[in-house]
């Protein structure tokens, strides 16, 4: 079967060229579509609107993409979401340096106060030569360049010091003390070896007291003989004088 002739031409090689080119335009136009529904699912978060954006490139090939290239929104999401992120950090930012709260009551208080009106709590120091507040952070007086002392740790601080300070010497103690017990199964062993000699020190002593009662009854009665001897009146003649 012979090659099909474009525009009557019968040459084998125009042919093929013709091929090639229809080939690319095809995959062109199939690339064109699929560009244009990412480009639009990227850009537009209606998805009625992307879907019309796909059909139009896709019933009019080439002019359809064109003509979306022209009317599509000239950012990303992305790009609107990070925008309105900012806007809203900066925004913030602004309602904090106008109008702050108080960390401790949430009372609106300003820039330059140094007690909260609400709670009465000590925001700021003032400055030792120009009373201007001054920032806690602050090294140096913004105002008139002169330096900030730092103030004397509070009282919650002192007890919060002096409590971790007690713990750090309790577990210290403790450590020392589970240290110390460590050879105490060896003091038990001594000390119970000593205990059994004691008792059986305590059983031959009572083994030998056993026949001590018989003992003691004979004493007692060698004693009641000799008190009757003592007790009986003389009977033997004196002589006389």
């Amino acid at each position: 079967m012979p090659p099909l002739a474009y525009f009557g031409i019968e040459s084998s090689g125009l042919n093929l060229i013709i091929d090639l080119l229809i080939l690319f335009a095809v995959v062109l136009y199939f690339s064109l579509i699929y560009w244009t529904y990412a480009d639009a699912h990227r850009r537009i978060a209606d998805p009625i609107m992307i879907g019309f954006a796909t059909v139009v490139a896709l019933a009019f090939p080439f002019l359809g993409a064109i003509i979306y290239l022209i009317l599509r929104p000239p950012e990303y999401l992305e790009d609107v979401r990070e925008r309105e992120l900012e806007t809203q950090a900066a925004e913030a930012r602004v309602r904090e340096l106008v109008q702050s709260r108080c960390p401790h009551c949430e009372h609106p208080i300003e820039r330059d106060f140094v007690r909260c009106p609400g709670c009465l709590r000590k925001l700021k120091e003032p400055c030792a030569s120009c009373s201007r507040p001054l920032d806690r952070a602050w090294t140096i007086c913004p105002y008139c360049e002169a330096e900030v002392a730092t103030p004397p740790p509070s009282r919650r601080m002192a007890r919060r010091r002096a409590s971790s300070q007690q713990l750090d010497g309790e577990r210290g103690e403790l450590r020392s003390a589970t240290a110390e017990e460590e050879p105490r199964p060896a003091r038990r062993r001594a000390s119970s070896q000593q205990r059994d000699g004691e008792r059986g020190e305590l059983r031959s002593a009572t083994a030998d007291e056993e026949p001590r009662p018989a003992r003691l009854a004979a004493t007692e009665q060698g004693r009641s003989a000799r008190g009757g001897r003592a007790n009986r009146p003389d009977t033997r003649p004196r002589p006389s004088s």
